[in-house]
């Protein structure tokens, strides 16, 4: 996967650390479908097992599977 440097400058007052930019920009681009679950663990610096585990402290599901899916899986089951 290509790389991008990206330098933000964000306001102190969102006393946030670089860990967790990055930990939010991994939950986002993952519950979006843009990064796998492996994907974006390895972004955040977490085990897929430890990142899972965060996901439900940032409000996302470690089911990222669409609800119209799940009713046409279960209409075809």
């Amino acid at each position: 996967m290509p790389t991008l440097t990206l330098h933000l400058h964000l306001p102190d007052s969102l006393d946030l650390s670089a860990k967790e930019v990055t930990m939010l920009l991994a939950t986002r681009l993952y519950e979006q479908g843009k990064l796998s679950l492996g994907q974006a663990a390895e972004l955040a610096g977490y085990s897929k097992r430890t990142f899972m585990e965060l996901l439900g402290d940032y409000g996302v599901s470690v089911f990222n599977y669409p609800a119209e899916d799940i009713a046409r899986d279960a209409a075809n089951a």
